[in-house]
């Protein structure tokens, strides 16, 4: 088909140039031919043309063309008339005389003049004069030229040698002034308030915002004057109110065919002026759309508002004379709270109405491109439930879910509704649901039979449609509320539980026992460990336990899938192919197709036939994205027959975004805690070494969650030949800084001491190194020792205490005295001058050297302090290196109920003797 738009102007003649044209007179009497004589004189404000195929489908492109050309107009009144006539003759020239049709709409002051010609002229021409038969009116033509006569006010016939033409005009109604819209009459104090004069400003706005026109009443209401204003976008005037969750601004506005409401427009004063608005989008004779803006002050909103009407049409009158709500005579009273059940008595109805074998409801999706299945009946299987077909289908009317359709056999043209392939229907009728001009929905009645529904039954249909489309919007609105709400909770508390742990496992099993049963059927969580690994299957559900099993074993056997990084969920239809390959394989060994025996495997069987059921519906795949890498994919999966609804995957897609970022954190914890405490690990001592003659115990507590080592170390070690060295220390603060610290100090005293210089000497060049860390160097306390076990059983030791806790010493007899006294510690002066003092421990003899963590221990104002441990010390006379340790960190810990805050190091020595074990 091809048209043209031809608007203004004089009308050019359209008819064919190759002979005169012929024009017949209709005699008086019954059945005459009306023909006019008035030559076409009057002034064409629009011109459309269009030619069409000689094939079936042109009747309906020709009624699609004169609908639309008409209403486009403006001349809704007589659009039903125009389509009845231009479809029966168009219907004589592609159908019956097969040839192509040429349609021409012409637009006129007091009328619309419609003009098909034909190839065929080859008729008989009725003589002027003569009676003419019009045909019987059962016959299944020739009834075109007696529909121009009953509902055109002028029609006639023009032949040429080439062309034949019929054509007819239809004039616009006559309205009477003030009908249409009339109110009742009030009292002068009902009356809406306005100023002395109200002031109605005219704004007319381009395609591209902007003002193109600005009257009088515009500049005495805003203070700019037109030359000020014109040429510049009304965007930049208009204060628009930005109401959350209303994505609908000024320029939006100005693109829609119709709006009403209020705003605020930036008067030449600064200040804003409220104004109520009346937007309509107009198209000029060149085809340039625009904007006419009617605006008057807020409170003379009166003056433009369109008053709510209800149609007298809504409402009908029962047997006993009330009146009756047609949705309530439709559906039923009462009506279904709920819309599942809104929608499925809908079908039910719509079925009985049009004596249908089913019936079938979509509602669309915001962005009105595709149409979900949420009610059927009569169909042989559920497994349409939400699954989604296209608003467009195809070319044409018929193609598209916004306009009613009326399919006469569904054998004919194959696939033309998706919905009902392989359910045995073969006739059916569809119409749209709309609210306000906008595509919420399309209602089906379908039957086995072919030609079962004509036009007749469309218009009921959609009779019924209007009815209940407000009612469905605001059930579907209801329960998308309801659904957000319980996705915003949902989400909320996914957030929580994902944040409340960092390790990677747990993580895993959250994302999938969120997602099951609440989501998905099943679900399956593969993850990828760098961009070179391939996806790992990390974690398999089912909200049945015994099936997790076999969907693992067959989902280790699929392809896993690719990790695409595009947001949103794809389908992948791999694990359902791959189930109904095992169960086809499964149930062909059962019967003995396979050529083996059966007994063998009819256990197998079950397990395989459930597996291929439990993912046989629909699976999507949703990327797992963190810091712009794919760090594995979600998998969510129905039973056989099911799919997803789109707001449940809307909900999942923004569950893998948290869910992503929870599993990244996982991972990035682990690897640094695992990093963190290697270095940690290095920080510590080796193995004690084994010391004839003396036991040595320690016990080690670093205070912080995750650490080994803090700010506190200790050290036993072998020097020489004989002679061991201890320390035991304290940095200044605690975690990973004061660790540095430690780890330098520790290593400098194996160092040094392996050197042979003596314990002042050792100290004095430790004092050093950490002075020279300069900014991050810390004070330092410390005990360090040298010990010699003799052969008579006891030990010798030379010890140096610098600014640490004295070491304390329990004899056998229960005293307990200091071994040391106190020096100057470490990382504070260069200039130390340090002694080492000499202590001998007896048989029997305890030396115990602690960090302040023990006795700094705090219960409210309490504090152990050094009497404190001294008195624990004395309970522990004839007890093993070891039990004396354990003793001191017991008091330590019974000393106060709070987790310690400060790091702990506890060191013993003991010189059991030369008869003791």
């Amino acid at each position: 088909m091809t048209t043209g738009l031809i608007p203004g102007g004089q009308n050019p003649d359209p008819r064919p140039t190759g002979g005169l044209p012929q024009q017949r007179h209709a005699p008086v009497g019954q059945a005459a031919l009306h023909v006019d004589n008035r030559s076409r004189s009057s002034v064409i404000t629009a011109r459309a043309a269009a030619s069409f195929e000689p094939v079936g489908r042109s009747v309906a492109t020709a009624r699609s063309f004169v609908r639309d050309t008409l209403q486009g107009w403006g001349f809704a009144d007589i659009v039903d008339d125009a389509v009845v006539l231009t479809s029966e003759l168009v219907t004589n020239a592609v159908v019956h005389a097969g040839t192509s049709a040429d349609v021409l709409c012409l637009r006129s002051d007091d009328g619309v003049r419609v003009e098909v010609a034909d190839r065929y002229p080859e008729r008989e021409i009725p003589l002027q004069g003569q009676a003419v038969n019009m045909g019987n009116l059962d016959r299944e033509g020739g009834r075109g030229l007696q529909l121009c006569a009953a509902l055109a006010g002028r029609w006639g016939v023009e032949y040429t040698p080439t062309h034949k033409q019929v054509w007819f005009q239809l004039d616009l109604p006559e309205r009477p002034v003030g009908t249409r819209t009339a109110g009742p009459s009030l009292p002068a104090d009902l009356l809406p308030l306005a100023d002395g004069r109200v002031r109605v400003a005219v704004v007319q706005i381009d395609r591209t915002c902007a003002i193109t026109s600005w009257n009088e009443d515009a500049e005495e209401l805003f203070g700019y004057a037109a030359e000020q204003v014109i040429g510049k976008p009304l965007t930049d005037l208009a204060a628009w109110p930005h109401t959350p969750g209303t994505g609908t601004g000024i320029a939006e506005a100005l693109q829609l065919s119709r709006w009403e409401g209020s705003y605020g427009i930036r008067a030449a004063n600064g200040r804003v002026a409220s104004v109520y608005a009346s937007h309509l989008r107009v198209r000029d004779t060149g085809g340039e759309p625009s904007t006419v803006c009617l605006l008057v002050r807020d409170h003379e909103r009166a003056v433009l508002q369109t008053p709510l009407r209800v149609p007298t049409s809504d409402t009908t009158t029962s047997s006993d004379g009330q009146s009756t709500d047609p949705f309530e005579v439709f559906i039923g009273s009462p009506a279904p709270d709920d819309l599942d059940g809104l929608l499925q008595r809908t079908v039910e109805r719509a079925r009985d109405m049009l004596d249908g074998d089913s019936a079938f409801l979509l509602l669309a999706t915001d962005d009105e491109t595709e149409l979900e299945v949420r009610a059927s009946t009569g169909l042989p299987s559920a497994r349409q439930r939400f699954a989604r077909v296209p608003v467009e289908a195809g070319p044409g009317r018929y193609g598209s879910a916004r306009m009613p359709a009326v399919h006469d056999d569904l054998l004919a043209v194959p696939g033309a509704v998706p919905l009902l392939s392989g359910t045995g229907m073969r006739s059916v009728v569809t119409v749209p649901l709309k609210v306000e001009g906008r595509l919420t929905g399309s209602l089906g009645v379908a039957a086995e039979g072919p030609g079962r529904y004509s036009n007749e039954e469309a218009l009921r249909l959609q009779f019924a449609a209007d009815r209940i489309a407000l009612a469905v919007e605001s059930a579907r609105l209801g329960e998308l509320e309801r659904l957000r709400r319980g996705s915003l909770s949902f989400l909320v508390e996914a957030s929580d539980l994902l944040a409340g742990t960092l390790d990677r496992d747990q993580t895993l099993a959250l994302m999938a026992q969120m997602t099951v049963p609440t989501l998905a059927t099943w679900c399956a969580v593969y993850t990828i460990a760098d961009q070179a690994s391939d996806p790992y299957l990390s974690y398999v559900l089912h909200e049945d336990e015994e099936l997790i099993d076999g969907i693992k074993s067959l989902l280790s056997k699929v392809q896993p899938p690719d990790p695409v990084p595009t947001p949103g969920a794809r389908v992948w239809s791999a694990p359902g192919e791959a189930a109904h390959q095992a169960a086809l394989r499964s149930s062909m060994r059962s019967l003995g197709l396979s050529g083996g025996p059966t007994h063998q495997l009819a256990s197998g069987i079950g397990p395989t036939l459930a597996t291929a059921s439990a993912v046989g519906g629909e699976t999507v795949v949703l990327p797992l994205v963190a810091r712009n890498r794919v760090i594995g994919m979600l998998t969510l999966g129905k039973p056989a027959d099911e799919h997803f609804r789109q707001e449940i995957l809307e909900l999942a897609e923004d569950l893998s975004r948290r869910a992503a970022l929870a599993l990244d954190n996982a991972r990035l914890y682990s690897e640094r805690t695992a990093i963190s405490q290697s270095l940690q690990r290095s920080l510590l001592p080796p193995e004690l070494p084994e010391i004839d003659g003396v036991e040595v115990e320690v016990i080690y507590r670093a205070a912080g969650e995750g650490n080994e080592v803090g700010g506190d170390f200790y050290d036993v070690f072998p020097i020489s030949d004989g002679a061991y060295g201890f320390a035991i220390g304290d940095v200044c603060g605690t975690g990973p800084n004061a660790a540095a610290v430690t780890g330098l100090a520790r290593h400098a005293l194996r160092l040094l001491a392996r050197e042979g210089l003596s314990g002042p000497a050792v100290l004095e060049r430790l004092n050093s190194a950490i002075l020279d860390e300069g900014a991050r160097s810390r004070f330092l306390t410390l005990l360090y020792g040298e010990l010699w076990p003799q052969e008579d059983g006891s030990a010798r030791l030379k010890v140096v205490c610098a600014g640490h806790p004295l070491p304390l010493r329990l004899r056998q007899d229960g005293t307990v005295e200091p071994a040391a006294e106190p020096q100057p510690l470490l990382g504070v002066m260069e200039d130390l001058e340090l002694y080492e003092e000499t202590v001998t421990l007896d048989p029997g003899d305890v030396l115990l050297c602690v960090t302040d963590g023990v006795t700094e221990r705090r219960e409210g104002t309490r504090m152990l302090g050094d009497d404190g441990l001294a008195d624990v010390l004395t309970t522990c006379t004839g007890l093993t290196a070891g039990a004396v340790a354990a003793r001191i960190m017991r008091a330590v810990e019974r000393f106060a109920s709070d987790a310690p805050s400060d790091d702990m190091a506890i060191l013993a020595m003991r010189v059991p003797g030369l008869h003791q074990d």
